[in-house]
């Protein structure tokens, strides 16, 4: 049985592997000094925003503000290699398709406009105005504007994100499909609801003073890096981190500081969790309202023996609305469901509950093996109320912190991204921009695969990301995109969405976030995002353009606008030669903004308030509201075990991988090298199957919609998960995914629950 691909783990995250990541990356990129130098750049206040993840940066930053994945998302960007017109020459895209992610985006940075040509089924070259003038030609054709998709990935700045809403609003519609519909959705609704905002309410520097960290559904070791080393000062500082999750992850076990020389050089690292619980796949909720049990139980305790109370019945009294419902639904649930759906002993869960109950300040975080579930809207609003029971929000070192992926995936939902606007934001753009505003909700990412299938919708413009590999049931969404009558990718890098043409197809390259955005008159430009703390920074590219022919993401959307709406309302090359223009009508129009551009030029930019953390409830109830919901009545784990050889499956990144890009073969923190097609799985599980390491199968979407969804050709890697759960990674196994199932409010897929089966491969 070959077995080769399975190796040593590392021991801890970070350290010495990360630097050699780090050097490899940068070898591979083709410019190690430069890039070395970049990186000097990255997240200063001088420098660049990291293209990478959302985690933030502190006031009190230090000379290095970086990680590992940092420096692969720069090198990625940086590389020296480049996708030019020869390059397309070569090869039609029927032969592009056979590429796997990583060997396509391998070829490097586009370099000019091209357009794809049916009869020879190549990308050729194309002049910007012409691009722009087809497109524009074609959106107008359509008989209305609902008939066109306007997708968004988070890497587009608030500037760029701005822009686009405003063309897309003038040109009549708001169907905004945006990457957030696919991870923290459900976090926004279950927020606002609970607290009034749907963002976290934590600063960074929060994490200096906290108690305790309840780390729920979250990898930040692949995912966000540089958040470890704020777990790790915490954990070196006595607060207690509870981990919650199915699979056993390195960075929240073990912790080796690159920046750290003393402990680099004894080879050491150091422990993050206290204390590591692994629930089935969807047993968050019931963990938690197992935990809340515990806590009123000792409520109920300390009042019988004349004890100071546990909860925090001043905060519950003052700004709490639905308490009684919640500890009447709490008393109601018994244990025996909890231990069962959670599939962790009650013993387990109270200890959670004790280092809850003796943190004066607790900071609860999550991400999406939270949000991408059937019920993760209950569960998200379940940790709330958990919170709620002491006082847990809006004051230092406590608060809620969703964790968001990419770069700006907030800042673009601030600045207007929305397929559901509300009226407040609808009627500052109409007042301030003088035109009549859509009003009919649009399309989220579902909504739109399904316009794009029945033909309702006939056009996409895609600002950034890779759709057809992000987005689920990825059979359906390539027979979708091959339908339209346009396709627009605005892009850095090839990748599989582009193969995908449909009738009339651009692909449109634009400047990176590393690189000199100059106007006409020779000035760079600044941009700016949103990190998860609703820190508002700057960033100026400085490296010199990968190509001479490329656009600002700014510039191309503002080309397009002129194309298609004119310039009646807007004048869209007056703001595109200047983002100060931009950032004023953004002042204008959104709370929070004011004096943008004096205080974007501040170190380390401003924080956007909010109103949570100073404990004001725009909620229904005008208070913190407790959800009183009942736990779900099955979850996937629990459905799987009762079908012969079921499995519940969640998908998730390698080491050497972000979001859709992947950046090598290799996933060190697991221990499997040079292989993606893999399965995670419990290695009594593959003795019940008289299975064994390295076997190969094909994995088999067990959904009831009478679909064949079949991903082939994987092999088994023994891990520590639960029974009856396995893993693996995306962007391979979204073709499992149901198109049909999603989250109960939130409409995201749910990823991390999908029921499959095995079918054994007959070896050759």
């Amino acid at each position: 049985m070959d077995t080769k691909f399975i190796g040593k783990k590392s021991a801890a995250a970070g350290g010495w592997g990360a630097l050699k990541s780090c050097g490899k990356q940068l070898l591979q990129s083709g410019m190690p000094i430069s890039g070395a130098r970049t990186m000097l750049k990255a997240n200063q206040p001088d420098g660049f925003d990291c293209p990478g993840c959302a985690w933030g940066d502190p006031e009190h930053g230090s000379s290095f503000e970086f990680c590992e994945n940092g420096v692969k998302a720069v090198a990625w960007e940086a590389t020296e290699k480049r996708a030019t017109p020869a390059f397309f020459a070569e090869r039609t895209v029927s032969q592009l398709r056979q590429l796997s992610d990583y060997e396509l985006e391998l070829n490097g940075r586009l370099t000019h406009p091209m357009r794809y040509d049916a009869i020879s089924d190549r990308y050729l070259p194309v002049a910007w105005e012409d691009a722009f003038a087809e497109i524009g030609s074609i959106l107008k054709g359509l008989d209305k504007p609902d008939r066109a998709e306007f997708y968004t990935s988070g890497r587009a700045s608030n500037e760029a994100a701005f822009l686009y809403q405003l063309f897309v609003r003038v040109y009549g519609t708001n169907n905004f499909p945006d990457c957030s519909n696919m991870c923290h959705e459900a976090s926004g609704i279950a927020m606002r609801q609970a607290v009034g905002v749907g963002k976290g309410t934590v600063l960074l520097e929060d994490f200096e003073e906290a108690d305790a960290i309840f780390v729920i559904g979250q990898n930040p070791g692949t995912n966000h890096p540089r958040m470890l080393g704020d777990l790790r000062r915490a954990a070196l500082r006595g607060a207690r981190i509870v981990v919650f999750n199915p699979i056993r992850e390195r960075g929240l076990e073990r912790f080796s500081d690159p920046q750290d020389k003393i402990e680099m050089l004894r080879g050491a690292s150091t422990d993050i969790a206290s204390h590591y619980l692994q629930p089935q796949l969807g047993g968050d909720m019931a963990a938690v309202r197992g935990m809340a049990k515990a806590v009123l139980a000792a409520e109920d305790a300390a009042v019988a023996a004349g004890l100071p109370p546990v909860l925090d019945h001043a905060f519950l009294v003052e700004h709490c609305a639905g308490f009684a419902e919640y500890r009447a639904a709490v008393e109601a649930t018994n244990w025996a469901d909890i231990e069962d759906q959670s599939g962790l002993s009650r013993e387990e869960i109270e200890r959670a509950a004790d280092v809850y109950i003796a943190a004066e300040r607790v900071i609860c975080t999550w991400a999406m093996g939270v949000t991408q579930h059937l019920h993760s809207v209950a569960t998200i609003r379940e940790i709330a109320n958990f919170m709620f029971l002491r006082g847990n929000i809006g004051r230092p070192g406590a608060g809620l912190c969703p964790v968001r992926g990419h770069s700006n995936v907030q800042g673009d939902r601030t600045v207007g991204i929305n397929e559901q606007p509300s009226d407040d934001f609808l009627d500052a753009l109409e007042t301030h921009f003088r035109f009549t505003v859509p009003r009919q909700h649009g399309h989220n990412v579902l909504g739109a695969i399904g316009a794009m299938l029945d033909g309702s919708a006939e056009a996409f413009i895609g600002l950034g990301g890779n759709f057809a590999r992000a987005t689920p049931d990825s059979a359906l969404v390539e027979k979708a995109l091959r339908r339209l009558k346009l396709a627009v990718h605005i892009a850095t890098k090839p990748n599989h969405s582009h193969l995908m043409p449909g009738e009339t197809a651009f692909i449109l390259p634009c400047l990176g976030r590393t690189e000199m955005d100059l106007n006409a008159a020779g000035n760079s430009q600044l941009v700016s995002v949103e990190d998860s703390m609703s820190m508002v920074h700057g960033s100026a590219g400085i490296n010199r353009p990968a190509s001479p022919h490329l656009l600002s993401e700014v510039a191309i959307i503002a080309g397009i606008a002129q194309a298609t709406v004119g310039s009646s309302v807007v004048d869209w090359a007056e703001l595109a030669e200047d983002y100060d223009r931009i950032r004023d009508h953004i002042e204008a129009t959104i709370p929070g903004f004011e004096h943008y551009n004096a205080r974007l030029r501040k170190p380390r930019g401003f924080h956007l308030r909010n109103d949570a953390a100073q404990r004001e409830w725009q909620t229904s109830t005008g208070k913190a509201s407790f959800s009183s919901q009942a736990l779900p009545e099955q979850t996937v784990h629990q459905r799987a075990r009762k079908g012969e050889g079921r499995f519940a499956l969640q998908t998730f990144r390698s080491h050497d991988q972000y979001n859709t890009t992947v950046y090598g073969l290799d996933d060190r923190y697991r221990g499997v090298y040079g292989e993606r097609q893999v399965i995670f799985i419990h290695p009594e599980d593959l003795k019940a199957m008289n299975a064994e390491a390295g076997d190969r199968v094909d994995v088999v979407g067990e959904h009831d919609d009478g679909m064949e969804r079949v991903a082939r050709d994987f092999r088994f890697v023994p891990y520590d998960i639960p029974r009856g759960s396995i893993a693996g990674y995306y962007p391979e196994l979204n073709v499992l995914v149901p198109l049909g199932s999603a989250g109960e409010e939130s409409d995201t897929p749910t990823s991390k629950s999908i029921m499959v089966s095995f079918r054994r491969r007959i070896a050759a």
